[in-house]
């Protein structure tokens, strides 16, 4: 099983004024590839709390993935990279470029998201978007890869070529 935590950056949904869809998305989508949401929070777009959030869910819960939805566009309250950048140790730009990429496919918009990923011990952070439609797009592209990079994390496996 891989352990999830979702964190939802809304000051509206933190507020209990607005229905986090993109949280239920991603519940429902990490079942695929036998995750399973062990801490979910909604916490407002404020870079501090949003940081601790993901320390605590990496560091205290030991959580192997950690998704954020929202907080990834132009307002100035959308914090939620610069948060994951505070607290990851190493970057991994090549899901945050692969969901770009795709997305760039349907909408330009795509270009205007500025989500990251990256590592913190033994936990991968990803920034996804805040639209509920954008998040499964999203994660339809990187979800197939998710499981090997996260065994190699973990330790569990060595090698990414694939057998020739």
């Amino acid at each position: 099983m891989i352990s999830v935590g979702v964190i939802t950056a809304s000051d509206k949904g933190s507020r209990g004024e607005r229905e986090d869809r993109s949280g239920q998305v991603i519940a429902e989508q990490v079942k695929t590839i036998g995750g399973q949401v062990v801490t979910y929070k909604i916490v407002p777009d404020e870079r501090a709390i949003l940081a601790e959030t993901m320390r605590k869910m990496a560091d205290d819960e030991k959580v192997d993935l950690i998704l954020t939805t929202g907080g990834t566009g132009f307002s100035p309250r959308d914090v939620t990279p610069e948060a994951t950048l505070d607290v990851i140790e190493r970057l991994v730009p090549g899901i945050a470029e692969a969901m770009r990429a795709q997305s760039m496919k349907i909408t330009n918009r795509a270009m205007l998201t500025r989500g990251v990923a990256g590592l913190r011990g033994k936990s991968l952070l990803i920034n996804l978007p805040g639209s509920p439609k954008a998040v499964a797009e999203c994660l339809a592209v990187i979800m197939p890869a998710l499981p090997h990079g996260l065994a190699i994390l973990k330790e569990e496996a060595s090698e990414c070529a694939r057998p020739e």
